[in-house]
C-alpha cells in the first residue's frame, strides 16, 4: 500500500482548491468508498510527503483533519490507520443490509399523490400572454420599495424583542383593510405567513382532525384542496350557481368550507350580500369554520366591493386569507391571515411548529410601504390599468374567437373564464396554444364533481394591450 497510496491520488497543483483540502477529500473518499480498507495502515506523513513531492506539513495537516472526523485513527509513533466500519460501498456490505438499503426510499401517501396531482400549474419558463393570477411587475414603484427595503435592512439593530409578526405592518394592513375590505379585527389577529397557501395550510392542520369534512367550490381554487386532503381531510365539492356556493341540506356536517366570494376562483363571480348572510348563517348552524380567501380582492372595476365576509360575521368564525403579491408583485411573496382573537396564542405557536415564518425586514419594508400611501396609491393606479386591460381582452376575444367562446365578464381580479362549446376538449386546446406560446388553463382541470363545462381560464393583467392582440389572434386561429 505504500507504493500504491501515491497513485490512488491526484492532485491538481493549479487548482482552485489547496492542496491540503485536496488531499483531504481525496483520503477520505477512498476510506468511504472502500479501497483503504478498514484498520489498514496508510504511509508515514513523511513517506507520503516525499512520494506526493508535498511539503511535510500539507500532509499532516490532511491527516490530522481526518483523524479528527473519525476516519483515521492516531497513536504516537505508529502510522495512521483506517477506523472500522466507514466504507458506503454497498458490495462489501451483507446482504441483510443490502435489501435494506436505499436503492428505494419509501414515500407517504401524500408524497406519493403529489405526480397525480395537477396543481399548481407550474410554467419554467419566462411568464407568458395569458398565463393567470400575476400582476404586471413592470408598473411597480420599484424605486421606493428598495428605499423601503434599505431603511428596514439598516433598522434591524435598531429592533426592540422580535415577535414572529412585525406589530407595524400589523397595524398598518388593519388600517388598510378596515377601511377597504370592512374587516373587523385588533392588529394582533392578523399573522403574516411565507405565502397564501402556506396559510391555508396552517388553519387546515389547526382546525381538522383525520376524516373531517371540508367543502370547496367546483369549480375551484386547487390549492385548498391539496391543503385539505394533507390535513386528513374528506372533501366535498361543491358546485355553484349564479350566486357562487350552493348551501344546501347534505349528508355531511362540514368542519371547514373554502370560498372565494369577493372573485370566485375562476368564475370571477361575486357572491352577494344575501348568499354571503346565509353562508355565514349555515355555518354557524353547522358549527362550521369558513376560509374567506380574498386573493386578488383589491381590484374592482364596477362599484365599491361588497365587505368582506370576516366584518360581517356574528361570531368568529372566519378565517381572511390575503396575499401581497397580487397587489404588489409576484417576488413580494408574504400572505397573511386574520384569526379570531382567541385563537392567537395556538396560531402564533401553531406558525413557530410549521416554520410558516417570514423575514421581519421584509414585514418592516412593507408597513413603511403601506404607512407612506405607496400602497393604496399602486393599487389605484393598476385598479384603472386593470380595468382597461381587461376591457381590451373582453374586445380582442370577441373579435378573434367570436361565438366559439363565452366570456364572463368579471366585475374585477386579473383574470377572467372564457367557456367553450360542452363538447369541446379543454385540455388539448390549452396545450395546443401553449405549444404556440399562449398559457391558459382548462376549466376541466378546476372541476371537482361531474360537470360538462368546458374553458379557458385567462389572465389580462400583467400584459399590455400589444400582447393581449397577439395572444387572442393565436387564440383565434387554433379555434377555427
Amino acid at each position: 500500500m505504500d507504493d500504491l497510496l501515491p497513485g490512488m491520488l491526484h492532485l491538481a497543483r493549479d487548482g482552485e482548491e489547496t492542496l491540503t483540502r485536496q488531499l483531504t477529500d481525496q483520503l477520505r473518499g477512498l476510506i468511504t468508498k472502500g479501497r483503504l480498507a478498514p484498520g489498514q495502515r496508510l504511509p508515514s506523513s513523511r513517506q507520503l510527503a516525499q512520494s506526493l513531492g508535498l511539503s511535510r506539513n500539507t500532509v499532516s495537516f490532511a491527516i490530522e483533519q481526518l483523524s479528527a472526523e473519525g476516519y483515521l485513527t492516531l497513536s504516537a509513533g505508529r502510522r495512521p490507520v483506517v477506523a472500522e466500519g466507514l466504507s458506503l460501498d454497498r458490495r462489501k456490505s451483507s446482504p441483510r443490509n443490502s435489501r435494506a438499503g436505499s436503492e428505494r426510499i419509501n414515500l407517504s401517501a401524500w408524497a406519493s399523490s403529489l405526480q397525480r396531482s395537477v396543481w399548481p400549474p407550474i410554467h419554467k419558463e419566462r411568464p407568458r400572454p395569458f398565463q393567470p393570477g400575476l400582476a404586471d411587475e413592470r408598473e411597480f414603484p420599484h424605486d421606493e420599495w428598495s428605499r423601503c427595503l434599505r431603511r428596514a435592512a439598516r433598522n434591524a439593530p435598531l429592533r426592540r424583542g422580535r415577535p414572529i409578526n412585525h406589530p407595524p405592518l400589523q397595524e398598518a394592513l388593519l388600517r388598510h383593510l378596515a377601511v377597504h375590505r370592512g374587516i373587523k379585527a385588533k392588529a394582533r389577529q392578523i399573522l403574516f405567513v411565507p405565502t397564501a397557501q402556506a396559510g391555508l395550510a396552517l388553519v387546515a392542520n389547526a382546525l381538522l382532525e383525520p376524516d373531517d369534512h371540508a367543502w370547496v367550490e367546483s369549480p375551484g381554487y386547487a390549492g385548498a384542496n391539496v391543503a385539505f386532503e394533507a390535513a386528513g381531510a374528506i372533501i366535498s365539492a361543491i358546485p355553484l350557481d349564479a350566486h357562487g356556493m350552493t348551501i344546501a341540506a347534505r349528508k355531511e356536517t362540514p368542519r371547514l368550507i373554502f370560498v372565494t366570494p369577493s372573485h370566485q376562483y375562476p368564475t370571477g363571480r361575486l357572491m352577494p350580500i344575501g348568499r354571503r348572510l346565509e353562508l355565514l348563517r349555515f355555518a354557524e348552524a353547522a358549527g362550521a369554520c369558513i376560509i374567506e380567501d380574498d386573493y386578488d380582492g383589491e381590484f374592482h372595476y364596477e362599484a365599491r366591493p361588497v365587505a368582506a365576509l370576516q366584518g360581517l360575521a356574528a361570531s368568529p368564525r372566519v378565517f381572511y386569507l390575503g396575499t401581497f403579491s397580487k397587489a404588489t408583485y409576484a417576488d413580494i411573496r408574504i400572505g397573511y391571515i386574520v384569526v379570531p382573537e382567541a385563537l392567537i396564542d395556538i396560531f402564533e405557536l401553531a406558525q413557530r411548529h410549521m416554520g410558516s415564518l417570514t423575514p421581519i425586514t421584509m414585514q418592516d419594508a412593507l408597513a413603511e410601504f403601506i404607512s407612506a400611501g405607496a400602497y393604496l396609491g399602486h393599487i389605484r393606479k393598476m385598479t384603472r390599468l386593470y380595468k382597461g386591460r381587461r376591457d381590451r381582452m373582453l374586445q380582442a376575444l370577441a373579435a378573434e374567437a367570436g361565438d366559439r367562446l363565452t366570456v364572463e365578464t368579471p366585475a374585477g381580479g386579473m383574470q377572467l373564464l372564457a367557456r367553450c362549446r360542452p363538447q369541446s376538449n379543454d385540455q388539448q386546446l390549452s396545450a395546443r396554444l401553449l405549444e404556440a406560446g399562449v398559457v391558459s388553463r382548462a376549466l376541466t382541470s378546476m372541476l371537482y364533481h361531474r360537470s360538462g363545462e368546458r374553458g379557458l381560464f385567462l389572465g389580462f393583467a400583467a400584459w399590455n394591450d400589444k400582447e393581449i392582440d397577439q395572444a387572442a389572434r393565436i387564440l383565434g386561429q387554433i379555434l377555427r
